[in-house]
């Protein structure tokens, strides 16, 4: 009676999760009918899928280097040229352009003025490439971690959207960064905690721990920022949002510090995760267990953690700037003017942040499941 009872809790809980998420889908349809602001002439412009069906005029040198480009006959594989043959070039370059060969996919640029059609080859055709990659990971993420690792799938494909069709929309649109990055965090921690472990005092540990970690590591990111005289307008890509803020609604001061939260979610989420899962288990091995014994079980766990997982962040960020790292040891700058590069100083507070979340989301998470599990709340909540 009871096992049917719970479950036909869990279909209409599923059921309302559904509808919820139905209607944030028909919503983000609606909000991401922008109309964007024409930064480039694009008129007359596309980017077509072709094969290289003849070189013409090959650029190999005897040390097999190219220098300058290829001249090669294509056919076009889309757009409204398609099945036409023409002729096109192909530039040595290392981000744009391809070392073409006959029956090689490429990206072509197709300028169209009058009846006039030009055509340069902008890159390799490695579409696929990346669906094959990604669908790989899926299905393993999937066949290893079974029913779990499935809603594990769902929810990466979740947050993915969030990103594209939520936070880069509101930013585009004027709204605080920082707000932005927080409204984003919390859709991602209650869907994937859901996803992965329904509505249960484990989940809801979790998820508060999560984003309390998150928003609280952005704040003191912040304020170093403010004392270290580090904002947004201090990173490399400055010049080209300074241009697209002149044009749209984007507020670049806070770009930086809502990237910081955004990083660092997944690995809070994952500390918060294992920390709710643990004290749960404690509990149900030994429900007499005190609140004050489940909040040590809980921070002696995070001890084992925490230097694992700041490292694992330190060392993401690290290896995201890894090309600037090198130049700046290969040039031998000096430490006083290494140390207060506004370079450095920004991954430092992004490496520090990220793991100051994940150190915070200990404590946050014992003390919540902790007095959740000995606290008796009757409904609709499992200790499970």
């Amino acid at each position: 009676m009871l096992g049917s009872l719970l479950s036909s809790k869990n279909i209409k809980r599923n059921i309302l999760f559904g509808v919820i998420i139905l209607l944030f889908f028909i919503f983000l349809y609606f909000f991401n009918k922008i109309d964007k602001v024409e930064l480039i002439n694009r008129l007359g412009t596309s980017y077509e899928k072709a094969v290289v069906v003849e070189i013409l005029e090959d650029n190999i040198q005897e040390d097999g280097s190219r220098i300058g480009y290829q001249k090669i006959r294509v056919k076009l594989l889309s757009g409204d040229l398609k099945g036409d043959i023409y002729d096109s070039t192909s530039f040595a370059g290392n981000l744009y352009g391809a070392d073409c060969t006959v029956g090689m996919k490429v990206i072509v640029g197709v300028s169209e003025y009058d009846s006039d059609v030009t055509l340069s080859v902008y890159s390799f055709y490695r579409s696929n490439i990346i669906y094959i990659f990604v669908g790989f990971f899926l299905m393993m993420l999937w066949l290893i971690g079974g029913k779990k690792g499935f809603k594990s799938a769902i929810g990466l494909i979740f947050t993915f959207i969030c990103i594209i069709y939520l936070f880069l929309p509101m930013l585009y649109n004027g709204y605080s960064p920082f707000l932005s990055a927080v409204v984003v965090i919390i859709l991602v921690s209650i869907v994937c905690l859901y996803l992965i472990d329904g509505i249960s005092k484990k989940s809801i540990s979790a998820m508060i721990g999560t984003i309390l970690g998150v928003i609280i590591a952005g704040v003191f990111a912040a304020g170093f920022g403010y004392f270290a005289k580090i904002s947004g307008y201090n990173v490399s890509e400055i010049e080209e949002l300074v241009f697209l803020a002149n044009n749209t609604k984007l507020r670049v001061g806070g770009i930086l510090f809502a990237g910081i939260l955004i990083a660092s979610l997944g690995a809070v989420m994952d500390v918060s995760m294992s920390i709710a899962s643990t004290i749960n288990e404690i509990q149900i091995h030994n429900p007499e267990i005190s609140k004050g014994e489940l909040f040590k079980s809980g921070i002696n766990v995070g001890k084992d953690m925490m230097g694992t997982m700041s490292n694992t962040l330190i060392l993401a960020f690290t290896g995201g700037s890894i090309n600037t790292l090198i130049l700046n040891y290969a040039y031998n700058l000096k430490y006083n003017q290494l140390i207060n590069m506004y370079d450095i100083g920004i991954e430092i507070m992004q490496g520090i942040s990220g793991s100051l979340a994940v150190i915070l989301a200990v404590p946050l998470v014992s003390f919540i499941s902790s007095w959740l599990l000995t606290t008796n709340i009757k409904r609709g909540v499992s200790n499970k």
